[in-house]
């Protein structure tokens, strides 16, 4: 009989206890006995971290850590990798809910094909999907399994071997999720999106019928990051720039020297300059 790899998750909390209140018991809902979930919580919003600790004594939380500082992503990420020792590591994100399946999905096309990297959770929306772009990125490997290529994908509802973080290192400082699945692309990892997809709800979607964010004033209250980089203010625009993002991942090359060199920084200036176009940065 096969022993089931284990398999660590994380999930990163701050200010959002109506996202925390639905997200952590799907979380844990989700979860087989090789799965253990590690909690940080970043800040001292008191709500959040009354709704966390409710769960912190749950059989399937393995460990919780409480950072006073707001770190963000980088330092509670490398906690994990660091200090965990499951055959996979992983991340949702406290606004999302992975369905019910994806750890064995997951863990099964990596079973199947041991040269996976990062194969994560679809988290757009059916009307995201461009056939046109997307089939001729979906390849088919070994055991029948298929994969909408792409060099990174979001960094919630993921599976990662923890072989790839003991060959690679930990996030670097000033390296981004998105970086570090191109460097692990680089040195032959395969990433991308199982397909049939396997679906995550994106409770910061607007479009989302679980949305929290149905109005302006709601998005201003609790802006998510790439809102806030961006310039975002209003539902329509975030909404938008939710089907863009689906739209770039679709279209991004499998050409991994556009990724470094003169190819990247020209697509960089060409990103800066579209969201000045579009009132969202300043040059």
């Amino acid at each position: 009989m096969s022993v089931v790899p284990l398999v660590d998750v994380l999930m990163i909390t701050y200010q959002s206890p109506e996202h925390v209140r639905r997200s952590l018991p799907h979380l844990l809902e989700t979860c087989d006995d090789q799965t253990r979930v590690w909690l940080w919580h970043n800040g001292d919003d008191e709500e959040t971290l009354s709704v966390v600790r409710t769960y912190v004594d749950d059989a399937r939380v393995h460990r919780f850590h409480h950072s006073r500082e707001n770190v963000r992503l980088r330092p509670p990420t490398n906690w994990l990798w660091q200090e965990g020792d499951g055959h996979f590591v992983s991340k949702v994100d406290d606004d999302c809910l992975p369905e019910h399946g994806w750890i064995q999905r997951l863990r099964h096309s990596h079973a199947e094909n041991p040269f996976f990297g990062v194969v994560g959770c679809w988290r757009f929306r059916d009307e995201d999907f461009v056939p046109e772009l997307a089939t001729r990125k979906i390849q088919t490997f070994d055991g029948g399994v298929q994969l909408l290529r792409n060099h990174w994908v979001q960094g919630s509802g993921y599976l990662l071997p923890r072989a790839f973080v003991a060959r690679h290192g930990l996030i670097q400082d000033e390296q981004t999720f998105t970086d570090y699945c191109i460097e692990l692309a680089r040195h032959g990892a395969i990433n991308g999106w199982l397909y049939p997809f396997v679906r995550e709800e994106n409770m910061d979607d607007p479009r989302s019928p679980m949305t929290l964010l149905p109005d302006d004033e709601a998005l201003r209250r609790r802006l998510p990051l790439t809102a806030q980089t961006l310039g975002i203010t209003s539902v329509d625009d975030w909404a938008q720039q939710e089907h863009e993002s689906a739209v770039a991942v679709q279209a991004a090359s499998l050409d991994l020297r556009q990724y470094s060199g003169w190819r990247a920084k020209m697509r960089n200036v060409r990103k800066r300059l579209r969201r000045v176009v579009r009132g969202r940065g300043s040059w």
